[in-house]
């Protein structure tokens, strides 16, 4: 971000008659998105930049954290371009990410220490096979809400301390900094002055106590993290630091829980699926933590101030990167949106069912050793049949999570609100309201990752009143009604179930 204008009232200064807006990072797997959005919750700005990844060894999956650095000051200075705006007309900043990645900063030089660790990383599975097998699962669920799975920060960050030379010694001393990518960003946007994360990324890393809010001296001791390099914990909505300009960055969440906020849903039993690379779904369940027998995660959704609230969460490792990967390892697609002419060609899939493991399963599943199947070809399997079924597969992994989650609360929520990327695709839309049987609701901006970052921020500093004030600004762009019989959607939904039975322990 270049150097901005030093705003000498930061929280006071969107009364004045410049046009002000927030600034949202939406910083995910693939690239960051920086959005200008204004009182209305309609954005007047719109920058992104992709994102470079690296697979040093099958199951590893890397990024640089300059790289995402540098891409976010891209995004953002193309946003501003945009709506032709300056540092002046920013009122605050706010931060949403991809969770569970992990990085080290050299508190020194206030540089990474080597590549990030990517969320769908597999190289700490045998560790967790080895967490398993000492009994210490109950513990863990117990105190973090969370399965103990690669997916999470602790065996990363564990691994980086015994792996990578000279790290625990300097870890020790605080000078090498445990951080996700939101503390990275952080730490970045206010030129070091702040080391610190927000409760729902902390709550993410298999660390923290999500009962006594803190990180939790147990789990450190099993991960052997010391305690000197883990960041401030701090409300999601909230001033963290200032830019050098005076631009406060005050709203900081996880991409779900910002998604989930930014969804408007604010009561226990609403629900939000995000389709991006992988997909999410969430539950508000109130400002108690509800435990799940069912695999899925408890997990803190934010805390604006008053309290902390929690949800009940199902994450499923693979959607949008599904097509990703037909077009770019495959070619069978040029591009995205061609997925869904190609699956409107097809009557069904043949019979042809896409299990998209290719980082193992992941809620209600937790299958580290799972791997991609597709299974059900015939000589007159053609690419609409297989481009369908690679579709179909992410509405069937939700569903996995939604019949969970609905065993587990004992709610069935009569819609369910749709965003991100792939969610502007209306088969996988309309296959989705017919295989869950619910309403689909899809948003006028499925952008409601980088909507619910921008709402925790304008929160802090005044830019909007309050949430009942937040809840009047979402609308609905299209609703998605179930047309599918019953017994049909039941006969697709087993045939599902089998092809994950077969995907499953690939890799044992």
């Amino acid at each position: 971000m270049t150097e901005p204008e030093a705003l000498d009232h930061p929280q006071q200064d969107t009364t004045n008659t410049m046009e002000q807006y927030i600034l949202s990072i939406d910083q995910g797997t693939t690239g960051t998105t920086a959005l200008l959005i204004d009182r209305n919750g309609h954005v007047q700005g719109r920058g992104y930049a992709e994102i470079d990844q690296y697979y040093p060894q099958p199951g590893w999956v890397e990024q640089d954290p300059g790289d995402i650095w540098q891409k976010t000051l891209q995004a953002i200075e193309q946003a501003k371009r945009s709506a032709s705006a300056s540092d002046a007309h920013i009122a605050a900043i706010g931060i949403a990410n991809q969770r569970e990645t992990t990085l080290l900063i050299n508190k020194e030089t206030g540089e990474s220490l080597g590549h990030a660790i990517v969320w769908q990383c597999r190289r700490t599975a045998p560790r967790c096979d080895d967490l398993r097998s000492q009994g210490l699962g109950e513990m863990i669920r117990a105190k973090t809400g969370l399965v103990i799975d690669a997916y999470f920060s602790g065996t990363k960050l564990e691994w980086m301390l015994s792996s990578l030379e000279g790290v625990r010694q300097l870890a020790e001393q605080g000078e090498a900094l445990f951080a996700t990518v939101d503390t990275w960003l952080i730490w970045k946007l206010t030129g070091g002055t702040a080391h610190a994360t927000d409760i729902s990324n902390a709550s993410r890393t298999m660390l923290f106590n999500i009962h006594t809010l803190d990180w939790d001296d147990d789990l450190l001791k099993v991960f052997g993290v010391p305690r000197a390099m883990l960041p401030e914990v701090r409300p999601s909505s909230g001033v963290f630091s200032c830019t050098p300009g005076g631009i406060p960055v005050a709203g900081v969440a996880g991409d779900q829980q910002a998604a989930l906020f930014g969804q408007a849903c604010f009561e226990p039993g609403m629900v939000k699926v995000t389709l991006g690379t992988g997909a999410f779904v969430l539950m508000h369940t109130g400002k108690a933590p509800a435990h799940s027998k069912h695999g899925l995660l408890t997990t803190i959704a934010w805390d604006t101030g008053d309290a902390v609230e929690y949800a009940l969460e199902g994450s499923i490792f693979v959607a949008g990167a599904v097509i990703q990967w037909l077009r770019d390892e495959l070619g069978v697609i040029a591009d995205a949106a061609e997925s869904e002419q190609l699956a409107n060609e097809a009557r069904d899939t043949g019979g042809v069912y896409f299990v998209p493991a290719f980082a193992g399963l992941g809620a209600p599943h937790w299958d580290m050793y799972a791997r991609g199947t597709i299974i059900g070809l015939t000589r007159g399997t053609r690419k609409c049949h297989l481009v369908r079924a690679a579709l179909e597969s992410i509405a069937y992994q939700v569903c996995d999570v939604v019949r969970a989650m609905t065993a587990d609360s004992r709610l069935s929520p009569p819609e369910i609100r749709l965003d991100g990327g792939a969610a502007a695709n209306n088969f996988l839309a309309q296959f989705q309201a017919d295989i869950l049987g619910v309403k689909l609701s899809r948003p006028l901006s499925v952008e409601t990752t980088a909507l619910g970052a921008a709402y925790l921020a304008g929160l802090a500093v005044g830019f909007w009143k309050d949430r009942a004030e937040l809840a009047s600004l979402w609308e609905a762009g299209q609703h998605f009604l179930p047309a599918m019989e019953r017994e049909r959607r039941e006969a697709l939904y087993r045939g599902w179930r089998r092809a994950v039975r077969r995907s499953q322990r690939w890799l044992r």
